[in-house]
């Protein structure tokens, strides 16, 4: 099993995306965190291509994809330059999993298009108070200039880094400190090239994120949906709160993508929710 590449035209430019498996009569499509790229996805999109047809896209202003529009898109903007790519490629209906700010990309896809969004499977979403959300739209994606000096290399390596010892990364004192520990050089030096790649706009989807009215969108999901989170996310302590406010209220907790076994199990948990019968019965392990 391999990853391919290729970009799809939009008015916006091009959005890039990667691709796996084949055969699959409804593809699923894949939407990453921020900052970073697709590529983030790799290891879940190799597990889940053993059985379906992946379509991951790079988010717009992320990764190798063009910018959007405007200098202050809502979430709304993302989730339809990522329909518009995947008409523009031939796919009409499909599966959709997110995570974290792809999370509310595809949850308005699904609002926006419940048409072709069979199935969504949301993992790991925040539901910040007014104050909390104030403070991360100040300090936490802030723009990034590019000046000789190259001090934009240090800032994204240490950006990238922190978000694995500091919740958020940018109080690092004792008081939010995490414990998880920090992923390889490898996968750091990778994240890092991704959101050099877009220095410029890489916080364009964040803000849109934080800022996303989850209270207000969430209960308008119209198709199947199931909350998932991995326990050791920092954003764990929402996952009952915002299994909640999605129809339905389905939650599972996932072993996560970090290594080879948690990715098959994780994509082992999503694959079995999109392979339900229509009639939504439950699955073992969903609550």
């Amino acid at each position: 099993m391999k990853i391919t590449r290729a970009f799809a035209d939009v008015a916006e430019g091009q959005v890039h995306l990667r691709r796996a498996g084949a055969g699959s009569e409804v593809p699923l499509v894949m939407i990453h965190a921020s900052p970073g790229s697709s590529k983030m996805l790799s290891p879940l999109i190799l597990a889940c291509a053993a059985q379906r047809e992946v379509i991951a896209p790079d988010t717009l202003g992320n990764g190798d994809s063009s910018p959007p529009a405007g200098d202050a898109p809502g979430l709304a903007a993302f989730a339809d330059g990522h329909l518009r790519a995947l008409s523009a490629l031939g796919v009409d209906r499909f599966d959709l999993y997110g995570t974290h700010t792809g999370a509310g990309i595809a949850a308005e896809m699904a609002i926006a298009a419940p048409n072709r969004v069979r199935r969504v499977v949301l993992d790991g979403m925040s539901l910040y108070e007014p104050e909390e959300c104030t403070d991360m739209l100040r300090h936490y994606a802030p723009g990034v200039p590019i000046d000789l000096n190259g001090s934009q290399f240090n800032w994204v390596w240490h950006f990238v880094r922190d978000v694995y010892l500091f919740w958020p990364w940018y109080k690092r004192d004792a008081a939010h400190v995490r414990d998880v520990g920090l992923p390889s050089a490898e996968v750091l030096h990778d994240k890092a090239v991704e959101v050099l790649k877009a220095i410029g706009t890489y916080h364009l989807s964040y803000l849109a994120s934080i800022g996303y009215d989850k209270r207000g969108r969430l209960p308008l999901i119209p198709c199947p949906a199931l909350v998932t989170c991995n326990r050791s996310d920092m954003l764990w302590q929402y996952f009952d709160l915002i299994g909640a406010l999605v129809p339905g209220g389905r939650k599972a907790a996932n072993p996560g993508y970090g290594s080879p076994a948690a990715a098959e199990g994780t994509a082992r948990m999503i694959l079995d929710f999109f392979a339900e019968p229509p009639e939504d019965a439950a699955s073992p392990g969903l609550s």
